[in-house]
């Protein structure tokens, strides 16, 4: 008797039943990533759905949250530029929780003054700086991973680094970001 070769076997139902909680265990993940990027933008899902123009439904944005619903890659990345962050922000880390780090208290060494960056007005700025400022600001929220997408606040090394980008002294820099429109000393 002839046994057909197109029939799973037992130990293939069972690597695709773990390959199905696997997958739900991860949309979890991506939902609840999903969802901090959202709150740290200060978005309801009914705000996600009127500011997109319905593209985003809160019901459907909520099942992604919940781990409900799959989304897929074109959609995710939709998503990751409504919200104005990089697509790869919008999904867990390998052998991490899914937690985002919210780094929003404005740390700064004891005695010295934190610099916050008008992240709105920087985008709007079209000069040779700006752009670099930019990349740069870019790369401090995804290593904060920090989208609130209004403002930064940065630490003194960053304002170092600002400082070089600006082409000033660092005891400048805060003064050269007020000029530009961008920064208040705090």
């Amino acid at each position: 008797m002839d046994v057909p070769t197109d029939m799973p076997t037992s130990d293939e139902q069972t690597n695709d039943e773990l390959d199905t909680e696997q997958d739900g265990a991860y949309g979890r993940k991506v939902g609840e990533r999903l969802r901090a990027i959202r709150r740290q933008k200060g978005l309801s899902l009914q705000d996600v759905e009127a500011s997109s123009g319905q593209e985003f439904k809160a019901s459907v944005v909520g099942a992604y949250e919940r781990g409900e619903r799959a989304i897929s890659v074109p959609r995710l990345q939709r998503l990751a530029a409504f919200y104005n962050v990089p697509v790869d922000q919008l999904l867990p880390r390998e052998g991490s929780d899914g937690r985002v780090l919210d780094i929003t208290d404005g740390y700064t060494d004891a005695g010295e003054r934190s610099v916050t960056i008008d992240l709105v007005r920087l985008r709007e700025l079209n000069t040779p700086s700006a752009e670099l400022l930019t990349r740069y600001v870019q790369m401090i929220q995804v290593q904060r991973q920090d989208f609130n997408g209004r403002v930064l606040t940065v630490r003194r090394d960053d304002l170092r680094a600002i400082a070089c980008i600006l082409g000033v002294g660092l005891e400048e820099a805060s003064a050269e970001l007020d000029a530009m429109g961008l920064a208040h000393a705090g």
